[in-house]
């Protein structure tokens, strides 16, 4: 029998030495015959030889396997020819036939090896490996849990089992094989403690024997990864950030790292540098569910509805029975305009899971939607039982809240709303003596002679129209309105402003001092022109071929004078409705995240109250800068409105935007159903049926803004 180690030797340091070159090219084989005489000659040692030169050869064909997969294949390929029955040489083969696309090939060799071999671990590890990369998962799963069944010690099978679990909504279960993955790759004994700790949810301990291995290990990846992790999991995304970034530059192939990354960077709604991190792992990874449904939320996130939809039905398709991806499948869908389907995604989602709060809570947010009286027997069933999570808690009491609204009893649904919000309030930071802080220092800051003297700077794009305000004030419907109009393109609600303004504060960690507003007045023209050239490429992502776009982002109304600096001829507009219309609306909507103020009714008059005072105060430096649109107004005369708005904004009356409710567009928020339909007006009183409840907001607010709402125009 050949000694293969010599062949691969020779081949590897003379790559042009193989039969298949030879054949090819007999005229340049001289060195090669003589190559393979010496080889000939070497062979008949011994079969021990033989024995320890195969070992050899395998080892070094594997250590080629992530560096070059096709020199591995080829390796393979030569050891196959002096051994063509070894099982691990097949198994390499195959290996290495995955890594270069080839994964029918790769499938047949490893049919044949488990049906000779099926105990042969390593052969059921590629096997479901192969069967992730065509997109089988099922078939995949259940090779991984063999596999491990014959050998526990197998890290990458783990990880992957993981994934499977995950994306089939077995989270207890994906959990473990993560665990079991990262102990199995950790080399000290501190980082296995670390991950127990990490997956046990015990993040302080973890955290500190984290921070204590690093200043020993200050380069060890699964250490920063791990860190990074946990940082996640305690929401602090920057730290987080910094840790994978980090962990990237020292292993740029880390494919769990880079995972992270991207949920960071979607967690931050930095959804262009998500997806950009994604679509690098997806390359190596290509049907990896873990990868494909963060890809399908980041696509969500940037307007990119059908893309996000095709992804969660692709995954369905396998995994029709995970409760967590039918809710994300219906929100897209209700985003994008598909109610019928995403009530069934719902359904679905609560059929899979009773207890799943959000999916309750996803059906009452569709507005239109009314509850049977099975659904609120169930939901009343529910939140009776213990749950493990407070989310599924205050999910349930808002969407029975929004039922018991619906049937009239206004008193049940009130003490449902209170009950959710009581549950919210206590998982969410909210400072409202800091907020007024804020905003006075704003008022005291920008002058009129702060804008006087800066006329003329910033970028002179006319593109951007901001709607500001409060949540739940109609700046919904006035988007739908304004992107009817064929020149304008209604995007989200935008954090780009919020985040250069963040940055500018020089703010690290909470407790610092911030610097914002007060560098602006250090800024010069041209740094003011740049920023507004920066929200321009910032926003890109969600736009199309329009000239203007919509940035309703409500929280922006702080943020008035940093926009007039830096977008001079930017409109902005102020949507305005019934103080407490707006404020209870707000206080019975549970928003997804933000808006933090809004889970008790003192806080919320409170930042009312603030925001009423600041944009006042914008009105008198900046007059005529904005325009502020009155909810009721618009209900009353939308064909007026409609003609103020446009008028404002420089662009020419259209029909269409009389007609908003017959457009055709995502919409993401509380309100999408809504202003699909014509205008209607039952709601805008639909507030004084809980006006007994809401002393608490009335003396908050103030009882001169309560009585005097603002109803001028500006």
């Amino acid at each position: 029998m050949a000694s293969v180690w010599a062949w691969l030797l020779i081949r590897y340091i003379h790559p042009f030495c193989c039969s298949e070159f030879v054949a090819q090219a007999p005229f340049m084989s001289i060195s090669v015959v003589i190559h393979r005489q010496k080889m000939d000659r070497y062979v008949k040692k011994s079969e021990h030889s033989a024995t320890k030169d195969l070992k050899f050869a395998l080892q070094h064909a594997a250590s080629l396997m992530r560096k070059d997969p096709h020199l591995a294949e080829q390796q393979a390929l030569e050891i196959l020819k002096a051994y063509p029955d070894d099982l691990s040489a097949v198994n390499l083969l195959a290996g290495a036939r995955r890594r270069n696309g080839k994964h029918e090939s790769a499938l047949r060799l490893l049919q044949e090896v488990v049906s000779r071999r099926p105990s042969f671990a390593p052969a059921q590890q590629e096997l479901g490996l192969t069967l992730l990369a065509l997109g089988r998962f099922h078939e995949s799963e259940s090779a991984l849990k063999q596999a491990l069944e014959l050998d526990p010690e197998m890290a990458a099978a783990w990880k992957v089992l993981g994934d499977l679990l995950a994306a089939r909504g077995d989270e207890p279960g994906s959990q473990e094989a993560y665990s079991k993955h990262v102990i199995l790759t950790a080399k000290y004994p501190d980082l296995v403690k670390a991950a127990k700790f990490l997956f046990a949810g015990k993040l302080a301990k973890a955290e500190h024997l984290l921070r204590e291995f690093l200043k020993q290990h200050p380069t060890n990846v699964s250490a920063i990864r791990m860190l990074a992790d946990t940082g996640m999991k305690l929401g602090r995304y920057n730290d987080a950030q910094i840790l994978l970034e980090r962990c990237l530059e020292l292993a740029s192939d880390f494919h769990l790292a880079r995972n992270n990354y991207a949920k960071v960077l979607f967690k931050k709604l930095k959804y262009e540098p998500a997806l950009t991190q994604i679509e690098k792992v997806l390359v190596a990874e290509p049907n990896n569910p873990s990868h494909l449904l963060l890809k399908a939320s980041i696509l969500a996130g940037i307007g990119e509805t059908d893309g996000a939809i095709e992804i969660f039905e692709r995954i369905l398709t396998d995994y029709p029975r995970q409760a967590r991806t039918q809710l994300s499948y219906g929100h897209a869908l209700k985003t994008a305009g598909r109610q019928d389907e995403a009530i069934e995604a719902y359904r679905a989602a609560n059929r899979l899971r009773p207890g799943l709060g959000e999916a309750y809570w996803s059906l009452a947010n569709l507005k239109t939607f009314r509850f049977d009286d099975n659904d609120l027997e169930t939901m009343k069933k529910q939140v009776a039982e213990d749950h493990d999570d407070a989310e599924d808690y205050y999910h349930l009491y808002f969407a029975l809240g929004k039922a018991n609204e619906d049937r009239g009893e206004y008193d049940t649904a009130f003490e449902n709303y209170r009950q959710g919000n009581k549950i919210r309030r206590k998982t969410v930071r909210w400072d409202a003596d800091e907020h007024h802080r804020n905003i006075s220092k704003l008022i005291e800051f920008f002058d009129k002679r702060f804008f006087e003297t800066r006329k003329g700077r910033g970028c002179a794009a006319k593109d951007p129209i901001f709607i500001v305000g409060l949540p739940r004030s109609g700046s919904t419907l006035l988007e739908q309105v304004l992107a009817s109009h064929s020149q304008v393109e209604g995007t989200w609600e935008l954090p780009d402003i919020i985040s250069i303004a963040r940055r500018l504060s020089g703010k690290k960690m909470a407790a610092q001092d911030s610097r914002y507003p007060e560098i602006l007045a250090e800024l010069s023209p041209d740094k003011l022109a740049e920023l507004g050239e920066e929200y321009l490429t910032r926003t890109r992502i969600h736009r199309g071929g329009t000239p203007f776009f919509i940035d309703k982002m409500p929280n922006n109304f702080s943020h008035v004078g940093l926009i007039h600096l830096i977008l001079p001829d930017a409109k902005i507009i102020d949507a305005r409705r019934h103080p407490l219309a707006c404020c209870f609306s707000a206080y019975k909507q549970l928003f997804a995240s933000g808006q933090n103020f809004s889970y008790s009714l003192e806080e919320l008059g409170c930042y009312y109250r603030d925001y009423a005072e600041l944009m006042t105060h914008w009105e008198n430096v900046l007059p005529r800068r904005v325009l502020r649109v009155q909810y009721e107004d618009v209900v009353a005369d939308v064909e007026t409105q409609v003609a103020r708005l446009l008028d404002y904004c420089g662009l020419p009356f259209e029909q269409s935007c009389v007609e908003f409710h017959r457009t055709e567009r995502a919409v993401r928020t509380a309100s999408s159903e809504q202003v699909r339909q014509p205008i209607y007006s039952g709601a805008i009183e639909q507030w004084r049926h809980f006006e007994h409840h809401l002393d608490p907001l009335i003396a908050a607010i103030g009882p001169e803004l309560v009585n005097k709402p603002d109803t001028s125009a500006v």
